[in-house]
């Protein structure tokens, strides 16, 4: 095969911090090779280097077999290299079409743009490359997945021939996912070259031809997919063999903790809308929700914290009443709440990590005296956080920004966990997180439970609802359908629930 990339020993440092330590990577025509490694290995890192956003400290970076000397973005996309980046470059005001051409608008006379000759071409990959985006529609109008794939037109629309894709599959539905490889899949057919990166093993050995190792920012090795096992890749990945399926002891809970009464909650789609939902949850018990995205689990959990409004219906939290409390005061009645979305509502990202792992925690006797903060407490807790969870790097006053998202998760992660609530709410906490902290979050939750407190968890991996529930509740429609225990849920009861299908052995609830 044709080798068209050579990275060979690549050393990039920021600062005090050596992102890539000794980083090899090489590319053949026409191949899907994957980039995996945990949160912080150095992945996005290698291939913002190969896209010409950082210059090399040391090393060597060939294109077609010519060395590339101070090297950046612009040089990149005219050697055909493309990334669609974790964050999307959109302006939502701006239609499809609009964002794709923006500063390479082909001209006409008297200086015009030739839309008719950019919607032409523009329509030519969208049909070559099963793309299946309506290019006159503005931004803020499309799905997560469709908003990737005009990312994915962009660099098509650049001349890309190597399209780099940086954790693609973080913000899309397991049914996006399918679509962005079957998309990927007639890339390659093409001719295309494409650089996955990623940390979910299952999607790896999925799409991947080859798949490169990193781990502490230095290569461990490169495998055909054919001869390796998510196994072998989890231990490249970790250095050691990473056990997922969390050991449990199943507990009698009893206690009522939360109790949800026929409530009624608004949203922005009528799928989603919550219609009469009944449920409780007990101290020692890990509820998990499972549903297919958009059928209500967002509404409910900013109905319980307080973040949107119930219609109708009532919330108890240990007999207190709270429907349509604030969400200040629902935080300090005892529920703490991992958010979906770390960069809105989970973190801050201007200050630093011990800023934010006390950001919900400063008024508390440990961290302040009433007047002044208690510094020297706040850095020892932020200490023990950190090496608890792993974060890195290892420095309590690196900025939130300046980490990748995995690391800012695990944050969010330890300071929600961290404390004397008495419940957790966690939407999706394992969003963006490489395997080996996937294993340590999920130790830290059952912990949690077994202190006798409550876990709602509300999570699209189907996987995690299964490994670490005790009792499982489906959503459809903004309603529950089904009502599982543990023991007897699977992926095919669980799933058939979730398209709609009718469980008559699992009622919702009545509490009248």
């Amino acid at each position: 095969m044709n080798e068209i990339i050579k990275m060979t020993d690549i050393v990039k440092t920021f600062g005090e911090v050596q992102a890539i330590k000794n980083g090899n990577f090489n590319l053949f025509e026409g191949e899907i090779h994957s980039l995996i490694g945990e949160n912080g290995a150095g992945k996005s890192t290698m291939m913002k280097l190969l896209y010409g956003m950082y210059s090399i400290d040391s090393g060597e970076i060939e294109i077609y077999n010519k060395k590339i000397i101070d090297y950046n973005t612009k040089e990149a996309i005219n050697l055909g290299i493309g990334m669609v980046h974790q964050e999307f470059m959109l302006v939502d005001e701006m239609t499809v079409l609009e964002n794709i051409i923006l500063g390479f608008e082909p001209r006409e006379s008297f200086d015009k743009i030739d839309f008719g000759k950019a919607r032409k071409k523009i329509s030519e990959y969208v049909e070559t490359y099963k793309l299946d985006i309506q290019i006159n529609k503005k931004i803020q109008d499309i799905s997560v997945g469709e908003a990737q794939r005009v990312e994915i037109i962009k660099t098509l629309y650049r001349g890309a021939n190597i399209l780099i894709l940086d954790e693609p599959t973080a913000v899309l539905t397991p049914q996006e996912t399918e679509k962005l490889f079957e998309i990927l899949e007639n890339l390659k057919k093409d001719g295309k070259s494409i650089i996955f990166i990623s940390h979910k093993l299952n999607e790896v050995m999925k799409i991947s031809d080859r798949i490169t190792v990193m781990r502490d920012s230095k290569y461990i090795g490169t495998v055909l997919k054919k001869e390796t096992s998510p196994i072998n890749l989890a231990k490249m990945m970790v250095g050691r063999e990473v056990l997922l399926n969390v050991k449990k002891q199943k507990v009698k809970a009893e206690e009522i903790i939360l109790e949800v009464k026929d409530i009624f909650v608004p949203s922005e789609r009528e799928l989603s809308k919550i219609r009469g939902l009944s449920f409780e949850l007990r101290r020692g018990e890990i509820l998990g929700i499972a549903g297919v995205g958009g059928n209500g689990q967002k509404e409910l959990v900013e109905a319980i914290t307080g973040r949107r409004e119930v219609e109708k219906g009532e919330i108890f939290f240990k007999k207190e009443k709270i429907t349509n409390k604030s969400p200040k005061l629902i935080r300090d009645r005892g529920i703490s709440h991992i958010p979906d979305d770390r960069n809105v509502r989970g973190l801050n990202r201007e200050l630093d990590i011990s800023e934010n792992l006390i950001s919900t925690k400063f008024t508390q006797k440990r961290f302040s005296n009433t007047i002044n903060l208690k510094f020297g407490e706040i850095s020892k807790f932020s200490e023990e956080m950190i090496e608890k969870f792993d974060i890195r790097p290892n420095n309590s006053k690196i900025t939130v920004k300046n980490l990748s998202g995995g690391n800012a998760q695990k944050v969010v992660v330890a300071r929600e966990l961290e404390g004397d609530s008495d419940m957790l709410i966690a939407s999706q906490p394992t969003r963006g997180i490489d395997i080996g902290s996937i294993e340590t979050i999920r130790k830290n939750i059952v912990e949690y439970r077994d202190k006798n407190r409550g876990v709602l968890l509300v999570s699209a991996e189907l996987e995690e609802i299964l490994t670490l529930s005790d009792r499982i509740l489906v959503m459809y429609e903004g309603k529950i359908v089904g009502n599982l225990e543990a023991e007897v849920a699977n992926e095919q009861n669980v799933g058939f629930l979730m398209t709609g299908g009718e469980d008559k052995n699992a009622e919702q609830e009545n509490f009248e």
